[in-house]
């Protein structure tokens, strides 16, 4: 039985004669407009060398390394995948790995790289029809011609370039050695990455190469003690547009399909991505306004807060200098970018925009016996109580801090992980309030961008759709969120509900707060310094700590978070440095919105406004010097008129004050004022 499905094997392998080896390997991104903005490749031209241009060294650390028995065999080395094959049926894993060169050669050429039975059994056909029609010569430089290093280095050409800047021609053996350790598993043993492990998969190269006697002693000892040079022009990978995002692009499709990123880069995907590229050069243009000669760094992110779709992204201020993500990867404190998060809790549990607390110097005695003694910017207090909507856009730290004691820390964060969906720790303490616990930019935005979108659930991300390269569709974002796929997320018709839309409405309206300077108290709102520069009707927070600057902001369009910081966690102590994430994003936002539509969350049915006096938190009566409209669940809002400015104006008015105000709504006196602002009732 055995002997007759191999003679059908081997009949239609070679009744359907050579396969080609001519095979698309680029993958390519694309725009939101499906504009091509990245390739990287692998089977390209460019970089293709016969045989005879590869230095002997790298062939035979290859061959002793990757495959010893390679001239001797039909493309298989069977008492290596015997043991594979037993290993893989006890473990269930199919992680074994004893895969000659040809398999791997047919692997990149003809399939997918997902780790099922059917793929290995196809890799086993294709593998005897390489062995059939071509010659060993001929598959040993295919497959180093098309195999991975990392870094976008498709090739040992290309390879040898990035690494060394120098022709694969002119290896020595310990270049040859390194090289070779490396496609095993690029991002592990790549010396870019990780020069320990990249040093000892070279030294076990060298010593296997020794012990088979293919290197004599003095060539084995010349090869470990040479001190490799490495190329300091690492230009390999197109990706011209947007590379910290195309990153970002690559670690989802790891994830959507499952494979390693070696083999995503190497797989021929058409990935059509929600990048905007209007929105991407606005951002771009924007960071520039950061002095070109500063260490300070930058990350910045515009997200969809409908869809989640991430329009624009930078996670650094040079990729070429630095491919470290500031959005993505960089854990950073918010400072007081956080309170929103804060305010909503509080909204859930009782206060409302118009709930006054005490702004003055406040001694915070805690559980365990220590106290905590929070402070202002610059030391400024109102020393009187002020409303909350007033302490979101004056910034107000002694009210936030005081705000999550009764809302209490650990609700506070039930919250932000629940609702939120901050999945970085986050430690339930009174200065959590203040922005002192690290998260990312990606968190924050998202979490914006859920107060932008009236609560609803923000899935973020940066793919659409992937095809194969012949455009088979692999992944359709669109398909597996109506159900089409089997899978069934939610539809739009039927987007996930998280936040209280009320609280999500009215915590927006106050949000806008930081850039009405009719909202002046002890000192200016924190949007002052952008807010003439700004033609939309935006929310937003910003947050300051010695070390981070942040701004983050929407309109029901577009959320936009940008944070500005040195990365060794230097002090920020230049006025002009501590101004560029207010700078940077007020530019983006208003050149984003020149080709965005306008569009406006519908207001609640039970939210109403009411106009309140800023010093009582009482309605407003015409005797109050500064007021503000407020929004309410309907039934929360004040019921008592303030008459603590009715002195003056009942001496100017006597015959209007009958009429202005019921006598049962009067608030009786100062002293019911100021009790009510110390409670926050």
């Amino acid at each position: 039985m055995m002997a007759s499905c191999v003679a059908v094997l081997l009949i239609a392998s070679f009744l359907l004669g050579p396969p080609s080896l001519e095979r698309p390997q680029n993958t390519i991104y694309y725009s939101n407009s499906e504009e091509v903005i990245g390739e990287e490749f692998g089977t390209e031209k460019r970089y293709w060398v016969s045989l005879d241009e590869i230095d002997d060294h790298l062939e035979q650390a290859t061959i002793w390394t990757e495959d010893q028995h390679f001239y001797d065999h039909y493309g298989f080395d069977f008492k290596r995948l015997a043991g594979a094959i037993w290993n893989d049926i006890r473990t269930m894993s199919l992680k074994e790995g004893a895969s000659t060169i040809t398999q791997q050669y047919a692997r990149n050429l003809f399939l997918t790289h997902e780790k099922t039975w059917q793929r290995k059994l196809y890799e086993a056909f294709y593998t005897i029809r390489l062995e059939m029609f071509y010659d060993k010569d001929e598959l040993l430089e295919g497959y180093l011609n098309t195999i991975y290093f990392g870094h976008g280095a498709y090739g040992i050409e290309a390879a040898s370039k990035y690494f060394f800047d120098k022709s694969a021609t002119e290896l020595s053996w310990a270049e040859a050695a390194m090289l070779a350790g490396i496609p095993k598993g690029p991002s592990h043993y790549s010396p870019f990455h990780n020069l320990d492990n990249a040093k000892n998969r070279q030294e076990f190269i060298l010593t296997n190469l020794h012990e088979k006697n293919v290197i004599d002693d003095s060539t084995y000892e010349t090869a470990l003690n040479e001190e490799l040079s490495f190329s300091e022009d690492r230009d390999i990978a197109s990706k011209s547009v947007a590379p910290y995002f195309q990153d970002v692009v690559v670690n989802e499709l790891q994830a959507l399909l499952d494979v390693d990123i070696e083999d995503i880069r190497s797989g021929g995907y058409k990935v059509y991505t929600t990048l905007d590229l209007k929105q991407q050069q606005a951002m771009q243009e924007a960071s520039e306004t950061i002095e070109t000669n500063a260490e300070i760094q930058l990350g910045g992110v515009a997200m969809d807060p409908d869809s989640g779709a991430v329009t624009a992204l930078i996670g650094g201020r040079d990729y070429q200098a630095s491919s470290f993500n500031r959005v993505t990867q960089a854990k950073r404190m918010p400072g007081s970018a956080f309170k929103p998060f804060l305010y909503y809790a509080a909204l859930e549990n009782g206060m409302t925009p118009a709930t006054t607390l005490m702004s003055k110097p406040t001694t915070f005695e805690l559980a365990d016996g220590k106290s905590y003694q929070p402070s202002n910017y610059n030391g400024y207090y109102a020393n009187q109580p002020i409303t909350m909507a007033q302490a979101m856009a004056l910034s107000d730290n002694i009210f936030a801090v005081k705000t999550n004691m009764y809302v209490t820390p650990e609700r506070f964060v039930r919250v932000a992980k629940d609702k939120f969906q901050f999945k970085s720790e986050l430690e339930p303490v009174p200065s959590l309030a203040l922005g002192t616990e690290v998260v990312t930019m990606q968190e924050m935005v998202t979490g914006y961008s859920m107060i932008a979108n009236g609560g609803l659930d923000v899935d973020s991300h940066t793919i659409t759709k992937v095809t194969d390269a012949y455009g088979e569709v692999l992944y359709d974002r669109e398909d597996e969120q109506s159900g089409n796929k089997g899978w069934k997320l939610f539809s739009k018709s039927e987007d996930k509900q998280v936040l209280q839309k009320e609280y999500a409405y009215i915590l927006a309206d106050m949000m806008k707060g930081m850039f009405q300077e009719e909202l002046d108290g002890y000192m200016s709102v924190t949007g002052a310094s952008i807010a003439d520069k700004l033609t939309h009707d935006y929310a937003g927070k910003s947050g300051t700590t010695n070390v981070d600057n942040w701004m983050i902001g929407f309109t029901p369009a577009l959320t936009a978070g940008v944070w500005v910081g040195y990365d060794d966690n230097r002090e920020i102590v230049q006025t002009r440095d501590q101004q560029y994430a207010k700078d940077v994003w007020a530019s983006f936002m208003e050149s984003a919105h020149e080709d965005l539509p306008e569009e406006h969350i519908v207001k609640p049915e039970n939210v109403v406004e009411a106009s309140i006096d800023l010093n009582t938190g009482f309605l407003a009566t015409d005797a109050c010097g500064q007021t503000h409209t407020m929004l309410f669940v309907r039934g929360t809002e004040p019921t008592k008129y303030c008459t603590v400015h009715l002195e003056e104006y009942e001496h100017e008015h006597p015959e209007e004050l009958d009429e202005m105000i019921p006598e049962d709504r009067l608030l009786e006196n100062w002293w019911e004022w100021m009790w009510t602002g110390e409670d926050g009732r």
